[in-house]
């Protein structure tokens, strides 16, 4: 019969019991389900140590290699006491200069020893609050352009349809407005992508700070989307959350689009794709705008004079090197792996030592942020897509 994990011991004692009975090892062995290999060793136990050699023992290793002599750490673990201010690469030169004889640990040795024993302080991350950038209010045609989901509504076959639309804010030209299943970002992509290639690039793109436009996980909000429209030369701008009326202009044309091609619903998704292609045209050209003095949108539009053209490779010649972000998020330096973000995977930055073992971080003329050679992530700089008040202002 197998042996059970609450009573262990008391198997043990059972198997030695009968044992010193005189009963045979080979089936006393068969019985208890262990091999006799194991049985001998039991009962040599128990002849050695008596009934304490039949209790579970440690498996912990008599010796570790490349453990730090306790001596060492005593020493580092004094001087820590008398410098509290002290992180490990200032003690570790403090040591290198009383102890010259000895081997000395490196930096992240010191760190750990330290961080063992309760003694270094570790900040709480914090997470990017949404607050908005400074809005523009241009007048020109692609100066700005404005994108978001409409809210979602259930088609005729019980899918659900995510439409995102994109409009001129100058022009209120509407540029597409696609029916998606879904906001994940890959669809978007496609949709930007098509965008750009039939009417140019804007200037600046403005949305919410949702999903897929913004990352609440990310550096400064940053998104997959939105580092895609940095790298193509396209500004940013969000709006406040919570204030929908700052894209006003936009949201006016989602009423419009509700009242005339979502109710009713199509049957599934390539009609109702069919319903918003017929919207847009009677929304640029058959439609009348009071706020554009009665004049139809596609009188007002043109195409943008900057062409889509994909992206150029990135390089940082006054920068010590050029990395390329891992799939994961992580620059590599050596044996060193700094966690950055995902949303950069496979884009390019700067990495330049603006300190001793200060590395500063860049993206395009973009600082993110600073890491040494203790920790491993890069901590933020001052948001550059924040909005900015200057000195005189009365807000």
């Amino acid at each position: 019969m197998p042996w059970q994990e609450c009573c262990k011991v008391d198997e043990r004692m059972r198997f030695v019991a009968r044992l010193l009975e005189g009963e045979k090892m080979a089936v006393l062995c068969r019985e208890f389900d262990i091999s006799r290999k194991t049985g001998h060793k039991i009962f040599n136990r128990y002849q050695a140590c008596g009934i304490e050699g039949l209790t579970d023992r440690s498996r912990r290793p008599y010796r570790q290699a490349n453990r730090l002599p306790f001596q060492i750490e005593t020493l580092i673990l004094q001087l820590k006491k008398e410098h509290s201010s002290w992180g490990a690469p200032k003690i570790r030169e403090k040591l290198r200069r009383l102890h010259s004889e000895i081997t000395l640990p490196a930096i992240s040795t010191v760190h750990a020893i330290l961080d063992r024993h309760g003694l270094v302080t570790h900040g709480r991350k914090r997470r990017y609050k949404a607050q908005g950038t400074a809005l523009s209010a241009p007048t020109r045609p692609n100066d700005l352009w404005c994108a978001d989901y409409k809210g979602e509504f259930m088609l005729a076959d019980k899918r659900y349809c995510y439409p995102l639309t994109i409009t001129d804010f100058a022009s209120r030209y509407l540029i597409c407005c696609d029916a998606l299943a879904t906001t994940k970002a890959v669809y978007a992509f496609t949709v930007f992508e098509r965008a750009f290639k039939d009417f140019g690039l804007p200037q600046t793109i403005r949305t919410d700070n949702g999903l897929p436009f913004s990352s609440a996980n990310a550096i400064f909000g940053l998104s997959k989307l939105s580092v895609w429209w940095l790298r193509l030369g396209i500004g940013i701008e969000r709006i406040k959350p919570g204030n929908p009326q700052q894209n006003g202009r936009h949201e006016r044309m989602h009423l419009t689009l509700k009242k005339e091609a979502t109710k009713p619903a199509a049957k599934n998704f390539l009609q109702q794709q069919a319903k918003f292609d017929d919207f847009i045209e009677y929304f640029n050209h058959e439609r009348p705008h009071q706020a554009l003095n009665m004049k139809y949108p596609g009188e007002l539009y043109k195409t943008s004079p900057r062409l889509y053209k994909g992206l150029s490779d990135l390089e940082y010649p006054f920068h010590d090197r050029t990395i390329t972000v891992t799939t994961c998020g992580r620059i590599c330096i050596g044996k060193r792996k700094i966690n950055l973000s995902q949303v950069f995977a496979g884009q390019n930055v700067g990495i330049k030592e603006v300190a001793e073992k200060i590395w500063l971080v860049t993206f395009m003329d973009y600082d993110l942020g600073f890491f040494d050679h203790q920790t491993g992530r890069v901590e933020c700089t001052e948001n550059p897509f924040a909005a900015k008040v200057l000195p005189m202002s009365p807000v």
